[in-house]
């Protein structure tokens, strides 16, 4: 039934969001603003560009760029103690016999550095970044070419994602979208098949014997 799986990083595959959201609690604090962690949401599974503009629109004159580098260096340290899978990663991926892709809204440098903390660089024939299409998601770029590059039209692959931006590019994009939610609820608009995890996903849209 289907001939490619492509997944998302950040909050799909890695347990990242909430990792990232409390380093920008931290950084923000010393630039003198205190966030609560619902305003950080509305930037998940959106591109650096895209956040940054909703940062400038909510706070005027502040130094996005300072700001960038001191949750970039919270961040690093956070991640230097580990990055945790989602729950069935290494089950999942053990159990796949289908050409896999990752589509991420990470920079090229980002998901290089995360893959290989986490030991998943060879889990992928092919990785797309946000540096690599032209549009980030919600339009269905990254999928798209992450399809073309595996060698399989969009109508045959499945694709996994945790977030609405996520899941609306790879409904856009053709493909039978499993939502797998982190830290927001799912609307289920963009998406095929809202799970509970990975491995649930997987069975329940046939890539795994239930």
């Amino acid at each position: 039934m289907f001939s490619a799986v492509i997944f998302d990083l950040d909050g799909t595959l890695l347990d990242t969001e909430r990792c990232t959201g409390e380093a920008g609690l931290r950084a923000f604090s010393r630039f003198g603003i205190e966030l609560e962690q619902d305003f950080l949401h509305c930037m998940i599974g959106k591109d650096e560009k895209a956040c940054d503009l909703i940062l400038g629109q909510q706070f005027p004159g502040l130094d996005i760029t300072a700001l960038r580098d001191d949750w970039g260096r919270e961040i690093d340290l956070a991640y230097a103690a580990g990055i945790p899978l989602k729950p069935g990663v290494h089950e999942l991926f053990a159990r796949l016999d289908h050409p896999r892709a990752l589509a991420t809204s990470s920079s090229r440098l980002q998901a290089r550095r995360k893959l290989d903390l986490t030991g998943l660089t060879s889990a992928f024939a092919q990785v797309v970044t946000v540096d690599d299409v032209e549009r980030p998601k919600p339009a269905p770029d990254a999928f798209l070419l992450a399809a073309r590059l595996l060698g399989h039209p969009p109508s045959a692959c499945v694709a996994f994602e945790d977030s609405e931006a996520g899941a609306e590019a790879a409904h856009a994009a053709g493909m039978t979208v499993v939502q797998v939610p982190d830290i927001l609820p799912a609307s289920g608009r963009f998406a095929h098949l809202v799970a509970d995890s990975l491995l649930d996903g997987a069975r329940r849209i046939g890539l795994l014997p239930v």
